[in-house]
């Protein structure tokens, strides 16, 4: 049994199915049952909707049938036979409108109807549910996405134009390097000149100078002795300065050689020695010749305490022994406290030595 047809008897069968508004009532609830399915399925074209409610209405039709007197059925079959036009059921039309209770009952006859009329048989219109039919018919699906357009490629001229910068930056480091643009004045082996100093520094070049010779004596004051190489514990010497006592043909002697930093060794001048000396125009001697007849320049500078320094001196020294002098004008006062002479045996930084055989001083008035 069709699944439809089983569903309507099955209504029919729960009440009066012999009472005409009863089967009204299951015929309504079958067509808005097959509205509802229809609406819920939106893929549903309308032409399938319409042929699903003209089997629904053909089904009602005939079971409505079983409920018409036989003879009747006999009447309307034979009048049809011979009039093929008379009775026929239209085919079904949808209208935009829903048919009232009246037209169902109208066209769907009981048994009352079927008795006073001989020539009828029922005929079941197509009931248009409260919604539109479905408008939309299902598209069917293209058998291929749509063919996308490609992006161009542009990997390699951005990779070609990123590895030609890196190529450039690369040399130029390598230039900066190789050029030692980068590179202090110490790495490259450049050693900074101090800016000369000319303030109170008094230069006495070879040939120019007027040191003393031996045995000459131009003042008729003392001598007081401040260096001997006999006593050289008044000598303080840095780490990287040598001075040391030693002696050949021509006498006892003192070499002293200044370090790498270009420091100075110092020489003790004794408090008494300042105290004596204090209030006079002094003069300063020192005898001294170079290594191995490398002539050397060497620096003089001096700290006496209260009693003021005596500038810097600077002077040229040759393989020959001489006597080198510098005179101070000195305060009147006590020195309070014991003074230094600082000497750099070579100001050029090129480890040159001297020797010194002593140093002494003459106060005069």
């Amino acid at each position: 049994m069709d699944p439809i047809e089983k569903a309507i008897r099955n209504a029919l069968e729960k009440g009066d199915a012999g009472n005409r508004a009863f089967r009204e009532k299951v015929y309504r609830s079958a067509f808005a049952a097959l509205d509802r399915a229809l609406q819920a399925n939106p893929g549903v074209t309308v032409e399938t909707a319409i042929n699903r409610r003209k089997a629904m209405q053909a089904k009602v039709a005939e079971i409505e049938m079983q409920f018409l007197p036989p003879a009747n059925i006999r009447t309307a079959t034979s009048q049809d036979s011979e009039n093929p036009g008379i009775n026929a059921p239209e085919e079904p039309s949808v209208t935009p409108q829903q048919p009232d209770e009246s037209t169902f009952l109208n066209t769907v006859p009981s048994r009352d109807t079927a008795a006073s009329s001989d020539h009828v048989i029922p005929v079941v219109p197509d009931i248009i549910p409260e919604g539109p039919l479905p408008r939309t018919i299902a598209k069917p699906k293209p058998d291929r996405a749509p063919r996308q357009r490609r992006p161009r490629k542009r990997g390699l001229p951005a990779l070609f134009s990123i590895l030609t910068l890196l190529a450039v930056i690369g040399l130029g480091a390598w230039w900066l390097l190789q050029s030692g643009a980068l590179r202090t004045a110490e790495q490259r082996g450049e050693v900074p000149v101090p800016p000369a100093t000319v303030e109170d520094e008094d230069f006495s070049p070879s040939g120019t100078s007027t040191p003393l010779r031996a045995g000459q004596e131009t003042f008729s004051g003392e001598w007081i002795t401040v260096f001997s190489p006999l006593d050289p514990t008044t000598v303080s010497s840095p780490a990287d300065a040598s001075a040391q006592v030693m002696e050949d043909d021509s006498g006892t002697f003192l070499r002293l050689r200044s370090g790498a930093s270009g420091s100075a060794i110092s020489f003790d001048v004794g408090q008494g020695i300042l105290d004596e000396i204090a209030g006079t125009h002094a003069v300063f001697v020192l005898v001294a010749r170079a290594e191995d007849s490398q002539t050397t320049q060497i620096a003089i500078d001096c700290n006496f305490g209260e009693l003021g320094d005596c500038g810097r001196k600077r002077y040229e020294v040759g393989r020959e022994r001489n006597e080198y002098l510098f005179d101070v004008q000195l305060p009147d006062k006590r020195a309070g406290a014991a003074g230094t002479i600082a000497i750099n045996s070579d100001v050029d930084n090129q480890g040159k030595a001297i020797d010194i055989y002593e140093i002494r001083v003459s106060p005069n008035p």
